[in-house]
């Protein structure tokens, strides 16, 4: 069973690989304009119009625990579902490590497993180094490292003793991390993370939604998804 289900996880990806291609090859206009760099926007500014018209999407239950930040009783709930080796999910990832640094306690990231294979030949890989890193209760150092150094090993052959190397640098214990990276826990996880994101009419990498709603891709760079949270916190009443 443990050799088959990973075989499981790309049969349910594989639908939408080749839809969400043209995704990939979109780049997040951020990327130009370091996050660190940009300029606050107008607590008045409008988010973009259709952003305030998408509906609240429930979805089926994924992965549980989730992996989250930021406090359960925060009343923006953010939820990426995302691809460890998509160039706009590495764009996205400073972005929002700086939306929760903006925000603090109003906001809480959920992040869901979504590799897109075969598009990716390393997604699921790093999907399953993220999630082994999980069952030691260090998922978030692993999501860090991997984003943090995507370009590194992104175009490698072999990327399972980089994420051992990952592994042992964030403190795991590595015998533990290379007998989870295989196992059915890991897989049954990132397959309940595709079928919500499935479930959700999630096609590309990343998607986001925000209390429920889609956030647009358009509206992913800092200066307008900082309008997009600042809105829904208006709407909130916080």
């Amino acid at each position: 069973m443990k050799r088959i289900l990973p075989f499981i996880i790309i049969l349910v990806v594989l639908a939408v690989a080749l839809t969400s291609a043209w995704y990939l090859t979109r780049s997040i206009p951020a990327a130009q304009n370091p996050p660190g760099n940009q300029t606050s926007s107008s607590p008045g500014s409008p988010a973009s119009p259709a952003q305030s018209q998408q509906p609240v999407v429930t979805g089926v239950p994924g992965a549980e625990p989730a992996h989250t930040h930021g406090p359960a009783n925060a009343p923006l709930k953010l939820e990426e579902f995302g691809d460890f080796e998509c160039p706009p999910c590495g764009l996205f990832h400073p972005i929002l490590k700086q939306m929760e640094e903006e925000f603090g306690d109003k906001l809480q990231v959920t992040f869901r497993e979504f590799p897109l294979v075969p598009t990716h030949q390393h997604a699921l890989a790093a999907a399953s180094a993220a999630e082994a890193a999980g069952l030691q209760g260090k998922f978030w150092e692993m999501h860090h490292m991997i984003y943090d150094h995507q370009n590194d090993w992104k175009k490698e052959f072999d990327v399972r003793p980089i994420f051992e190397g990952y592994a042992k640098q964030i403190g795991l214990d590595v015998d533990r991390f290379k007998h989870d990276i295989d196992g059915e826990a890991v897989a049954n996880r990132i397959m309940q993370d595709g079928k919500r994101g499935h479930s959700m009419g999630v096609k590309g990498t990343p998607t986001v939604f925000l209390n429920g709603r889609e956030v647009n891709f358009e509206n992913l760079p800092a200066d307008k998804l900082r309008v997009v949270i600042q809105n829904e916190l208006r709407s909130a009443g916080k």
